[in-house]
Order: C-alpha cells, then sequence, then structure tokens
C-alpha cells in the first residue's frame, strides 16, 4: 500500500499531514505513525496530522505525537493544517474547524497564520513556575538566561517528576529578550525532545511572562529556535479570551510512502 502524505513546518515545528476525508488511514496504528516520524527510517516529524470530515465545521484535525500516540492539542499543528486545508482548496482565507480541545477559529493573509486558541483561566503558580493548559498542559519558568540549557536532559527530569509523571507535561524556559520580547525553549512530552517551537507552548509562555508580572503587554512576541510567534489576548478579571497564535507556515514537499505489511 502506497500512502501520499504532505509535509509541511510552522518555526521549525514539522508535520506529516494526511487527508484522510476518505478513512483509509488507520488510527490505531501506533506503530505506523511512529514509522512515519521517524527522522532516520521514515519521513521525519515532530507530529502526524489527520485531516478529516466533520459535519459541522470546515473540517476535524486528529494530532498524534511522534511516539504514535494521538495527543492534546498542537498550535502550530492547528496553524499548519489551516494552510493545508488552504492547499486542498477546503478553505479560502477563514476557517473553522474541531480539534480534539474543542472548535477553533483560524484566518490566513500574507503574514501567516492565525489561529484562535482556546481562553484560560486555570493557572497555578509556585516560586519558581507556573502551570497552565492552553490546549496541552505546560510547565513555564522564567529564567535570565537560557542559551545554555541542557533542555532535553532539564525538561525531561521535570516531565517525570513525580506531579507529572503519569500524564506528563510539557516543559517551557523563558528569558526577556526586549520589551514585550521573549525567548522560549520548550521540552515537548511525546517527542521526548526539544522541539524548534510549540504553538501552546509559546502561547503558554506568553500568559505565563503576563501572569508573573514581567509583562503589562497583551501582544507578545516569542523567540523561538525555529523563528518567531505572536501571541495576542484580552485580560480581565482573572481570564485570558480571545487569544491568537500567529506565524509562519508552509508547505515544504509532497511524497509518497511505501507501506510494507
Amino acid at each position: 500500500m502506497t500512502l501520499t502524505f504532505y509535509k509541511y513546518q510552522a518555526t521549525g515545528n514539522d508535520f506529516v499531514m494526511i487527508d484522510n476525508r476518505s478513512q483509509t488511514f488507520d488510527k490505531n496504528n501506533t506503530k505506523l505513525v511512529a514509522a512515519l516520524c521517524d527522522r532516520r527510517f521514515g519521513i521525519g516529524a515532530d507530529g502526524l496530522i489527520l485531516l478529516e470530515n466533520n459535519s459541522d465545521y470546515d473540517f476535524e484535525m486528529v494530532y498524534f505525537n511522534a511516539d504514535g500516540n494521538q495527543s492534546s492539542m498542537c498550535g502550530n499543528g492547528g496553524r499548519s493544517i489551516v494552510a493545508f486545508a488552504k492547499q486542498l482548496g477546503i478553505i479560502e482565507k477563514t476557517t473553522t474547524f474541531l480539534a480534539i480541545d474543542g472548535p477553533h477559529e483560524a484566518r490566513l493573509d500574507t503574514a501567516g497564520v492565525h489561529l484562535k486558541m482556546q481562553s484560560v483561566s486555570k493557572i497555578y503558580s509556585t516560586s519558581d513556575h507556573v502551570t497552565l493548559d492552553t490546549g496541552s498542559p505546560h510547565y513555564v519558568a522564567f529564567k535570565s538566561e537560557i542559551d545554555a540549557l541542557d533542555m532535553k536532559q532539564e525538561g525531561a527530569q521535570i516531565r517525570y517528576s513525580s506531579p507529572f509523571k503519569q500524564e506528563g507535561i510539557n516543559v517551557n524556559f523563558v528569558a526577556e529578550r526586549a520589551q514585550n520580547t521573549f525567548a522560549v525553549r520548550t521540552y515537548e512530552r511525546g517527542v521526548e525532545d526539544e522541539t524548534l517551537s510549540c504553538g501552546t507552548g509559546a502561547t503558554a509562555a506568553a500568559i505565563a511572562m503576563h501572569f508573573m508580572k514581567k509583562t503589562n503587554a497583551e501582544h507578545i512576541t516569542l523567540k523561538t529556535k525555529g523563528g518567531t510567534l505572536l501571541v495576542s489576548f484580552k485580560y480581565s478579571e482573572g481570564l485570558y479570551s480571545n487569544v491568537w497564535l500567529s506565524g509562519a507556515a508552509n508547505f515544504v514537499f509532497q511524497g509518497s510512502y511505501h507501506i510494507n505489511n
């Protein structure tokens, strides 16, 4: 069997995209998903995304981590699937689609893809970090410098620590670069390593910096290893609403993968 796939990347966060409107892809085949995402023996990606039909929305997004398991919301993946839907002719400049955490609005323009994220009201604070859910769970810590960190080691240490071991958590370290501009590095569960960018992580970092009073701005620039992301929101009485994640999302190539039965 030959599988047609599309490769997308959004600020270095890369994905295998599959048009599954015909329901031919076996979503229970975790070994196949992991094989497709393998960077040495497969296509190579941080995750795999299926685009499927949904009677109430323009399409539905089904996201898998690189380990083959279906996972929570992926912000850069969400922006990438919007660009993919545009390429397939499903949408034009605006859309509403369904993901695992609920419906999302999005729009495309010359600046990239703008994705509306879920509102955030529950933020848990300790002396050195905060945790919050932006579609996926995130640990965010502010540091004076993050360039020299061993993200795989330090991220894994937190991700597998007793409070988070069962479900796992994504780990973000954030440093200030300029006014309302922060650098962020993210260790992603499911990938079990640092990724060049993480959309829900950038969103979590922006909200956390506002919550931790590192900025008063409601429009924040995040510098990831893979590029720049913009996060905007409205804050009122403990609620972060109208949250938007913006940045580039680009088609890389299309190909075919032979599945050995």
